[in-house]
């Protein structure tokens, strides 16, 4: 059952005032989102094609890593209208000022491993050893993890291998395995290599697996990035990019913005309010909603519906 402050603040953002359909838009019958590669699957195959078939706005999906899409933008590389990111704060780090001055929140995740159960490394998990020494016994490049420098999820991996470390008390298994594992730049391919048996296995988001068909074995809420109530011990952990950016341990919160610079922004706004709205389509396909949406900064009362 749906809290009050969440059904109040879905109300407020599916009222609007006055912003309706493709033909009430006046900017053109499509919006272009450049987002996390995360959501690939369930904004391409589901909510993009929901928001078409009930707006008549066409959704020209990229997908890249999170800090991918914020250079993307800051070096003026892309002009989508939309932004979506699996860290709010990267978002807001990054595009605030001069380029957004708003975001909506909309879901989280978790962290694990999606594996191939017909390798060494699955059978050892589905047998019930501890995946930290899976992990560490397994060959190099056998596990997979999003490049850190362009990726939330690629630090996450980091983070989570450091905060392991200190829950297990496994002295220098943070360096080793993250030295041993396979970087792969690009998001939306890091489980190709476990689907076509180059890899046994990754560290990925939840819905990630599900949306692949494999296997998920869970990280401890300790260090999978799920639970608010843990955001302190996130916190003790970072990361720093090779452009310096530190990432600090954080709860997983994605959200999206409309670009200032946006060539349809009505279309933008109809968009970021509609992914606020799809917390089931979110849910079935692996990401939590649970306390969302949220709104953050001078959300425009065209979204916020004041």
């Amino acid at each position: 059952m749906q809290s009050a402050s969440r059904r109040s603040v879905l109300a407020a953002l599916s009222a609007g005032s006055g912003l309706g359909v493709a033909g009430c838009l006046g900017d053109g019958d499509a919006v272009s989102v450049l987002a996390a590669g995360s959501l690939a699957v369930v904004l391409d195959e589901h909510v993009g094609r929901r928001f078409e078939a009930e707006t008549g706005i066409a959704c020209h999906g990229e997908y890249y890593g999170t800090n991918a899409v914020m250079r993307m933008v800051t070096d003026d590389r892309k002009h989508p209208d939309v932004v979506v990111s699996a860290d709010a704060g990267l978002l807001r780090d990054r595009l605030y000022d001069a380029h957004a001055a708003w975001d909506v929140s909309f879901a989280s995740n978790a962290v694990g491993i999606a594996y191939a159960p017909d390798t060494r490394f699955g059978e050892r998990l589905e047998a019930g050893d501890p995946w930290y020494e899976v992990a560490r016994d397994a060959e190099p490049g056998a596990l997979a993890i999003s490049d850190p420098d362009l990726d939330p999820l690629g630090y996450r991996a980091i983070h989570a291998f450091r905060l392991a470390e200190r829950e297990h008390g496994l002295d220098g298994f943070a360096e080793a395995v993250a030295d041993a594992a396979y970087r792969e730049p690009e998001e939306p391919q890091l489980l190709a290599g476990v689907e076509t048996g180059n890899r046994a296995a990754a560290v990925a988001y939840r819905n990630m697996a599900a949306d692949h068909g494999l296997q998920f074995h869970p990280f401890p809420e300790a260090y999978d990035f799920s639970n608010p109530e843990y955001a302190d011990r996130y916190a003790e952990v970072s990361y720093t990019t090779d452009e310096g950016y530190t990432a600090t341990g954080a709860p997983i919160t994605y959200n999206a913005t409309v670009l200032e610079s946006a060539a349809a922004p009505d279309a933008g706004r109809e968009f970021v309010r509609f992914l606020a709205n799809a917390d089931e389509t979110l849910r079935e396909n692996g990401f939590e909603t649970e306390g969302f949406p949220r709104a953050h900064g001078a959300v425009p009362a065209e979204v916020r519906g004041g």
